[in-house]
């Protein structure tokens, strides 16, 4: 069993820099910045743990809005992923400035311990969840390669522990027809936005035939420009999750097909791109999930029960792909944002606000004891380094 004195001391750590954190997720959530474009965020994120002395690699993963800061020599090489991307127009309202800053609290309260566990602290910083795939470009250069178990948190409404997510793909889809004189000459276009048109009455009517768990929303990014032309161009952008890959592909193909006939229809040329990764869904460690809910509970938090985490709706997110290779956990802790959920603008507003404060605390508390049980427990802790063995080998 894990020794009070490092749960203790850890805590302890992260009480002590709870001001330091506070100011830090507001400095964030003030200056929102989009997906690897985070350059004031990533290196407000960087700055409390290089003070500390942490060993920070700039550009990790060859993403100019990415780091890994290291700290300690041990073979137990522990993950903490800190996010700070946000959305367009409103801003910090997933709350990722919530998650940089429980991130820090983590990796400094674990610097304390870390000679006394065997550690190496690994905060990687980790850009455009919201789009692009920042982890899972970082864990395709290697920049996971050695880590045993990852451990990072999102806000949300209520204290999930076992947190799920969708398998999510995202496709741009252009449309290419001919311009002409909407009055003197229509006969002689091809009308690309009809093109939008027809896939997207493919799509309404293919969602009654959707499988459970599978999603589809889009918008149009180009319609055209002027009422008198005939639009030669046009554009959509569509996601699509599903509860797990394998439902995601065959989801993919049907949506495709939509696309196509689209083009069918109106004699449109047509190509369908891919923005960023696919996002695979999240598989929490079930060890560590445990711990993470004991230790919810010992705040004073109230998770939702087991029975009723993969009935909850979800998003979709990179560390899904991270969580499918390696051990980890994407706990949810609640923020009290007057009935709001995230990517609403009342949720940017609560992210600063007090409860989220309360959340860094608490999170990187709940996160970093979570570290020194796996670190303790023997038969836990040679199973993740087994891991890292397993994934090394030819």
């Amino acid at each position: 069993m894990p020794t009070n004195t490092a749960l203790d001391s850890v805590e302890d750590a992260v009480r002590r820099r709870g001001g330091d954190l506070v100011e830090l997720s507001h400095a964030i959530h003030a200056e929102p910045e989009l997906a690897f474009a985070e350059h004031r965020s990533c290196a407000k994120t960087q700055a409390l743990v290089a003070e500390r002395g942490f060993e920070v690699t700039a550009g990790a993963g060859g993403l100019d809005t990415a780091f890994r800061a290291d700290f300690g020599s041990g073979p137990l090489v522990i993950g903490v992923c800190a996010e700070y991307d946000a959305l367009p127009e409103i801003g910090h309202a997933c709350g990722h400035n919530i998650i940089a800053a429980s991130a820090v609290g983590t990796a400094l309260a674990l610097a304390e311990v870390a000679d006394e566990l065997g550690l190496t602290v690994a905060l990687v910083g980790t850009p455009a969840e919201e789009a692009g795939g920042g982890k899972a470009l970082l864990l395709e250069a290697g920049t996971f390669d050695d880590v045993a178990a990852a451990v990072m948190l999102h806000p949300g409404p209520t204290d999930i522990a076992a947190a799920r997510s969708l398998a999510l793909s995202e496709v741009t889809v252009d449309y290419r027809g001919k311009e002409s004189h909407a009055a003197v000459a229509p006969h002689l276009g091809v009308n690309a936005a009809d093109a939008i048109t027809v896939a997207q009455v493919a799509i309404g009517v293919l969602r009654q035939q959707l499988a459970p768990g599978q999603l589809v929303h889009g918008i149009v990014t180009n319609g055209g420009q002027a009422v008198n032309v005939i639009p030669g161009h046009a554009a959509l952008q569509y996601a699509m999750r599903a509860a797990e890959l394998d439902s995601l592909r065959e989801l993919e193909g049907r949506m495709f097909a939509c696309f196509a006939a689209g083009a069918l229809a109106t004699g449109c040329e047509y190509e369908i791109s891919t923005p960023s990764p696919a996002y695979a869904e999240l598989k929490p460690d079930r060890w560590l999930a445990e711990i993470c809910r004991e230790e919810m509970r010992r705040l004073g938090r109230d998770p939702v029960s087991p029975e009723f985490e993969t009935a909850l709706p979800m998003g979709s997110t990179d560390m899904g792909n991270v969580t499918q290779v390696l051990p980890g956990i994407h706990p949810v802790i609640g923020v009290d944002a007057g009935g709001a959920t995230v990517h609403q603008r009342a949720f940017a507003a609560a992210a600063a606000g007090p409860s989220a404060d309360r959340a860094v605390v608490d999170g990187a508390v709940m996160l970093a004891r979570t570290v020194v049980h796996l670190a303790q427990d023997s038969a836990e802790r040679d199973r993740v380094l087994a891991g890292v063995q397993r994934r090394a080998a030819p």
